[in-house]
Order: structure tokens, then sequence, then C-alpha cells
């Protein structure tokens, strides 16, 4: 039986925390018996903990996503510090820039996500990272924090969807890079190229569910945790690896990374 780790999943949202005890024994079925629970904000950051703390192998990572950038005030850098503090906290994050969609405004996002990275590092935590349309600016904020305040414990870009060359940049910085369900699609061409580039000591896979679900999934419309497989396997093929393998040396990676048990 093979073990993998869902290293990003939103299980804080309905509809998977409505029917949590049936997800997880579907995920375990196919060897996704771990999972990291993401929360977005100040309420999801509290369920992802909770939800922690109620079953085993799960674990949380707490944040301010940048669409919401504008809501973190110094009473939520707080609480996100006090939730921190619970064992079962192992990131922070998501964090970044989305400079698509620009539900906060750009200077808000940049404040917010600066402040995630001193959180990070007062917390001796890794960094989850979110970064859509808007890589540069990502990468200049971090170098920018690491040169004035010292290396953080970890740096994970999720949901990667840049192109080889940029995955090359992050390798060089020593940070990592996680896959989704989209390397699996027919237009993630430079995706699949970037994933070839990115040896599995620095890879992850996530499902980022309930969102984009891999082919040959693509019409279950809520993503969940035991679709991972069907990614795990492309990927495998796509490092010319068995899956017994990939999924030792990725699991490996995402332990070492998290400092997971």
């Amino acid at each position: 039986m093979i073990e993998l780790i869902d290293t990003h999943s939103h299980m804080v949202y309905e509809p998977l925390v409505d029917d949590i005890e049936n997800v997880l024994a579907r995920s375990k079925e196919v060897g996704v018996t771990s999972w990291i629970n993401v929360g977005t904000d100040s309420e999801h950051n509290q369920k992802a903990v909770d939800m922690a703390n109620s079953f085993e192998n799960m674990y949380a990572a707490i944040g301010v996503h940048p669409h919401y950038a504008d809501q973190l005030t110094g009473e939520i850098v707080n609480d996100i510090k006090r939730l921190a503090a619970n064992e079962k906290v192992i990131a922070i994050g998501e964090t970044g820039l989305d400079f698509h969609y620009n539900f906060s405004k750009e200077p808000e996002q940049r404040r917010a996500f600066e402040a995630h990275l001193h959180i990070a590092r007062e917390m001796n935590l890794p960094v989850i990272i979110h970064t859509r349309e808007a890589f540069d600016d990502t990468m200049e904020i971090l170098d920018n924090f690491i040169r004035v305040n010292g290396n953080l414990k970890g740096v994970v870009f999720h949901c990667y969807s840049e192109t080889a060359q940029r995955a090359r940049k992050i390798l060089d910085y020593g940070f990592y890079a996680s896959f989704t369900g989209v390397v699996t699609f027919k237009n993630a061409e430079s995706i699949r190229e970037a994933a070839k580039v990115v040896p599995v000591e620095r890879m992850m896979i996530e499902t980022d569910c309930p969102y984009m679900s891999p082919v040959p999934m693509r019409k279950q419309k809520v993503n969940e945790p035991a679709l991972m497989i069907h990614t795990a396997k492309f990927l495998a093929e796509l490092k010319n690896m068995e899956l017994e393998d990939f999924a030792a040396a990725v699991t490996a990676t995402s332990k070492s990374f998290f400092g997971l048990p």
C-alpha cells in the first residue's frame, strides 16, 4: 500500500466538511493517508485547527489568502500566532499575491504577504505561497525579506502553475514546488515541463480541493483527496518512476518539509 500526503486541501469548505468521515475513508482506501487542511481567513483557520485536532494524521496551515488581504488586522495577526502555537499547525499560509483577480488591492496584498512572512519566521514554520500573475513581485518580496531577516524555515509554491524556467529559479533559492491535478490538464504543457525539472526531493503533490479535479475525473466537480491518486500516477509516469517509488519520494519530501512524523 502506498502512502501519500495531500499537502494542500480545503476540507474546511462545503461540501467536503459536511461529509468529512466518508471523504477521509475514501482517501485512505487509495493510500492518501495524511492531509494538510488550509485555512484562508479567520473563520476557516479556526475550523482547520479544530478539524486537525479531531482527526489522526490531519494537520492545519493557517493564514489569510491574498483575496482577503484587506481584512488582515493586527488582531487577526495575533490570532494566527495564537493558533500557530498548536502542535497540529505545521505551516503559515496560504499567503502571497494574486494579481489576476485583485480582490484586495495590490498594496494591501503586499503588506499582508510580508506580515505572514514575519509570522512564519517568528513561529519557525514553513510558508505556503500562492502566486497568480505576480511571480516576479512574489520573488522580489521573498528575496528582500530573506536578505533583511534571514532564511525562512521553508517555502513551497503551492498549485505550481509557472514555467520550467521559473521552477529553476525557485529551486535556486532552495524553495519547493507542489503540483495539483492541473498538471494532468490538456492545456498544461508548460506545467508538465516544469514538473520534469523539479526533482522529487523538492516536489510535493496536493489536491487544492474542492477545486480542480484531475484527469480522468474532470466531470467530478467536487475534488477530494482520494482523487489525488490520479495526479500521483500521472506525475510518476512523467518522471519515469514506478508509482510506489514516486509516492515514497514525495511523501518523504513532504514529511521533511513540514516536520511531520
